[in-house]
C-alpha cells in the first residue's frame, strides 16, 4: 500500500491550509464567541471548490478522491472544528445521498448548486427517541396523490438553518415491510417548504460557529419525486452514507489533534518556568510525544479507510476504527494541550480552550464511541 501523497494531494492540502490560516484563523475566536455562522467565509470556500470536492465534475464538483476529502477535512479542522463539521456534514450528509442514490433531475436541481458551493445541504436522521437507534424513527411520510405528507421532529441537525441551506434530506417511515418492521425512506425537503419549521440555533458547548437546530414537520408536503433512491431503502442508504461521514469525522479528529499539538508545542517553547522553557522538562515532552504518535496513527487509519473507499471495496470497519481512535485521541490531545497551557488554557479566549470544547463532539456525533465498537465487533 503506497501512502505517499500525490502532487495533486499536496497542492490541495496547501490550498486549504493557506485559506484557513489566512481567512479564518484570525477571526475563528470571534465567530465562536458570537456563536455566529460565517456565511461569507463559507461562500468563499465554495468558490474555491472546497464544498464540491467529492462530487463529479459533471455537476460542478471537483471529482477528487476520498484521500483528497480526508486531507481537506483535516486541514480545515486543524484551524477550526466548526468549519470542519460544516463542510463534512454538507459533503457527506447533504450531498452524498443525492450523489449515490438521486435521480438525474435531483442531481441537476440540488446536487449541482451544492457542488458549486451555492447552497448547503443537511441530513435529518436523529429524533428525540431515535439517535443511535435509527430504526426507531417516528417521523412519517404518507403518500397522498402525488405528494408526500410529512409529520414529525428531527433534532441536532447540522447546516439546517443557515442562510445558505437549500434542503434537508430526512428519514421517514413510509409504510411497513413484509416482516412487519418499519419501512424507512429518504425524502428531500427544500428549505422554506410550508409546514417545515426550523427552530432557533442550539446553544452548544462547542462547534459554536456551526449551525445546529431542531426541525419540525406539520403536514409538510413535497412532491412524490423528492423520494431519494428506492422507497424503503432509507435506513440502508443512511448507514452507507455514515461510512463516509465517519471517515470525515475521523479526519476532523486528526486535524483537531494536529492543531492542538502545534499550538501546545509553540507555547511550551515560549513559556519559561524555573529559568527555562517548559518544553525542556521531560513531563511536557512526554505529553507532546504521545500526542504526535497518536496523530500519526490516526492519520494512517484515515488514509487506509480512504484508500479502500477509492478502490471500491468495503471499508465500514476501517472507517469506524478510524473514527473511534481519532475522536478519542483528539479529546486526549485537547486535554493535554490545556494542561500544557496551564491557567491560560482555562481562558475562554484561548484557542486551546476552544479545541477542548470542540473535541468532545467528535466522540458523540455521527455515531458514539460505543456504537463504533458495536460496528467494529460485528465485522471481526
Amino acid at each position: 500500500m503506497n501512502l505517499d501523497l500525490t502532487e495533486q494531494h499536496l497542492a490541495l492540502r496547501q490550498l486549504v491550509r493557506d485559506f484557513m490560516e489566512k481567512e479564518f484563523a484570525p477571526v475563528a475566536q470571534e465567530f465562536d464567541d458570537r456563536e455566529e455562522f460565517p456565511v461569507d467565509i463559507v461562500k468563499r470556500m465554495g468558490q474555491l471548490g472546497i464544498l464540491g470536492i467529492a462530487f463529479p465534475e459533471e455537476y460542478g464538483g471537483g471529482g477528487y478522491d476520498a484521500v483528497s476529502y480526508v486531507i481537506t477535512i483535516e486541514e480545515i479542522s486543524r484551524v477550526d472544528s466548526s468549519m470542519g463539521i460544516t463542510v463534512e456534514a454538507d459533503v457527506t450528509l447533504g450531498g452524498a445521498p443525492l450523489n449515490h442514490y438521486g435521480t438525474e433531475e435531483q442531481k441537476r436541481i440540488w446536487l449541482a448548486p451544492l457542488a458549486k458551493g451555492q447552497m448547503l445541504g443537511a441530513f435529518g436522521l436523529t429524533e428525540p427517541e431515535a439517535g443511535s437507534d435509527s430504526g426507531a424513527t417516528r417521523t412519517t411520510a404518507v403518500l397522498h396523490g402525488d405528494e408526500w405528507v410529512i409529520n414529525g421532529t428531527k433534532c441536532f441537525i447540522t447546516n439546517s438553518g443557515t442562510p445558505m441551506t437549500g434542503f434537508v434530506n430526512i428519514t421517514a417511515v413510509t409504510g411497513k415491510r413484509a416482516d412487519g418492521k418499519k419501512e424507512i425512506s429518504t425524502i428531500l425537503v427544500p428549505s422554506g417548504t410550508p409546514g417545515f419549521t426550523v427552530s432557533k440555533k442550539y446553544r452548544k458547548m462547542g462547534w459554536r460557529a456551526s449551525d445546529t437546530r431542531e426541525l419540525s414537520f406539520a403536514d409538510c408536503r413535497v412532491p412524490k419525486g423528492n423520494l431519494v433512491g428506492r422507497q424503503g431503502a432509507g435506513l440502508r442508504q443512511f448507514l452507507e452514507t455514515l461510512d463516509e461521514g465517519r471517515l470525515g469525522v475521523a479526519a476532523m479528529g486528526v486535524g483537531l489533534a494536529q492543531g492542538a499539538l502545534e499550538m501546545s508545542l509553540s507555547y511550551a517553547k515560549q513559556r519559561v518556568q524555573f529559568g527555562r522553557p517548559i518544553f525542556e522538562y521531560q513531563e511536557i515532552q512526554s505529553k507532546l510525544v504521545n500526542m504526535a504518535i497518536n496523530i500519526e496513527a490516526g492519520r494512517l487509519l484515515c488514509l487506509k479507510a480512504a484508500l479502500l473507499k477509492d478502490r471500491g471495496v468495503p471499508y465500514t470497519k476501517e472507517a469506524a476504527m478510524a473514527k473511534m481512535f481519532t475522536s478519542e485521541h483528539a479529546v486526549l490531545a485537547a486535554s493535554e494541550g490545556v494542561q500544557i497551557h496551564g491557567g491560560l488554557g482555562l481562558m475562554d479566549d484561548s484557542p486551546i480552550s476552544r479545541f477542548y470544547r470542540d473535541a468532545k463532539f467528535l466522540a458523540i456525533g455521527e455515531g458514539t464511541t460505543e456504537i463504533q465498537k458495536m460496528v467494529i465487533a460485528r465485522r471481526l
